[in-house]
């Protein structure tokens, strides 16, 4: 049987790339009366009688398909489809009434969890249908919405479909929309300075991506791509300013889903925190501070003490060692996964550079008693970062010394 399933799914996908629709439709109706309970080749059967302009057929497979998974817990497939009938026929009562369904199920969801991105893993092969039980997405915008708020921005979502290989938002640039994945799987890519790329985590059906263009203007410190078709649900950052105006608590769970999440990743996978358990990364994170700073802004006075570790996300700090002459001599930039602050604290020493935002930068903030609590008396943690204290020191000695002007020249690196 399944190979016999194989083989017409395959003729009506090599049919349909040929652009015979009536053929795959064919071949995906025989699918289905072998296999009823296959969902997917449903809903390939109401998408090719669409594109052959069969309205009524194809209203009535998905309005069917979209009542299956709303019972199996896929609100977001469901809420995809709602949208697809209300735009072939705006006023169809039944979609309406299923959509006010849809979010209750939503507001039993969840929904101030982040949801963090899921780890390097072999990634499953995708069912043909998701299992009775789904799984709710977490996605806190829409539980914070009235019944009516939540219809009116059903007509504000876009449905995008994506290739394999497609990209939905490019490292460094700055995104204006979030995108809810509805259906498929994509991959965080980041782009090395080497030149090479390292795919950091895969996100699936369910996830949301891309709040970080609506809670800060920084740029995306990710690329991602679809690793296979992925269907998504966007929303721009005009349609969220417009809700967070009329409900403030959508922006302020906006900016605790972002935070937690972000929290997770960095301190999940950052080389200084990697001895800790996840019980001590948890208590940590609710102790992480989350800010933006503009450019210019100082962050580490030279002479001053310093009452915070920081860990640059998003920008680049310049680094100076000020001279008694007034001079000011410039040490290797501070880029995005540098810590800094941490040793000047560790040492109970004030900073010896001083430590200038030179774009806008975005920061996660531990203050001083955090650290003590969950860093500094961890012997192997503070083991190593004496050893990165000595080490910061001496290289910041030397930089002093050929900075200086007997010395006739500058460069080196920092101890902060």
């Amino acid at each position: 049987m399944k190979d016999t399933l194989r083989q017409y799914k395959n003729r009506a996908a090599e049919l349909f790339s040929q652009g015979n629709l009536e053929g795959a439709l064919s071949e995906y109706r025989s699918v289905m009366e072998s296999a009823p309970d296959d969902a997917t080749s449903r809903q390939r059967v109401a998408e090719l009688l669409q594109m052959l302009g069969r309205r009524q057929e194809s209203l009535a497979t998905y309005e069917v398909l979209a009542t299956v998974w709303a019972k199996r817990g896929w609100v977001l497939r469901a809420l995809a489809l709602c949208k697809v009938i209300l735009q072939i026929e705006p006023s169809h009562e039944r979609t309406q009434q299923l959509l006010a369904t849809l979010h209750a199920q939503l507001h039993e969801a969840p929904c101030a969890q982040a949801a963090p991105s899921k780890p390097l893993e072999p990634r499953p092969a995708p069912l043909a249908s998701p299992p009775s039980l789904g799984r709710r997405p977490r996605i806190p915008i829409f539980s914070q919405l009235s019944g009516s708020e939540f219809l009116s921005l059903i007509g504000d979502l876009e449905l995008r479909v994506f290739a394999t290989g497609e990209t939905l938002v490019e490292q460094g640039q700055a995104s204006s929309s979030m995108f809810a994945i509805v259906e498929g799987c994509v991959g965080l890519i980041r782009h090395l300075k080497s030149g090479g790329q390292r795919t950091v985590a895969f996100m699936g059906e369910g996830d949301l991506f891309g709040e970080l263009a609506l809670v800060t203007d920084g740029p995306s410190r990710s690329s991602v791509k679809a690793l296979e078709r992925t269907v998504v649900l966007e929303l721009t950052s005009d349609r969220v300013a417009q809700l967070i105006r009329r409900t403030p608590s959508v922006g302020q769970m906006l900016q605790t889903f972002h935070r937690e999440r972000l929290l997770s990743q960095t301190i999940g996978s950052h080389s200084l925190f990697r001895g800790l358990s996840r019980e001590q990364k948890e208590a940590m994170t609710r102790d992480f501070q989350l800010c933006s700073v503009p450019m210019g802004k100082i962050l580490v006075e030279q002479g001053q003490p310093v009452e915070a570790l920081y860990l640059l996300l998003n920008g680049h700090c310049q680094v100076v060692l000020d001279e008694s002459t007034g001079h000011e001599s410039p040490l290797p930039p501070l880029e995005e996964g540098d810590v800094f602050g941490e040793i000047s604290m560790l040492l109970n020493v004030p900073a010896t550079v001083t430590v200038r935002a030179d774009s806008r930068c975005t920061l996660l903030r531990l203050d001083r008693e955090a650290c003590e609590r969950h860093l500094f008396h961890q012997p192997g943690l503070r083991e190593l970062l004496t050893r990165m204290a000595a080490e910061r020191l001496h290289r910041t000695s030397r930089a002093h010394f050929s900075a200086s002007p007997a010395a006739g020249g500058s460069g080196g690196a920092s101890s902060l």
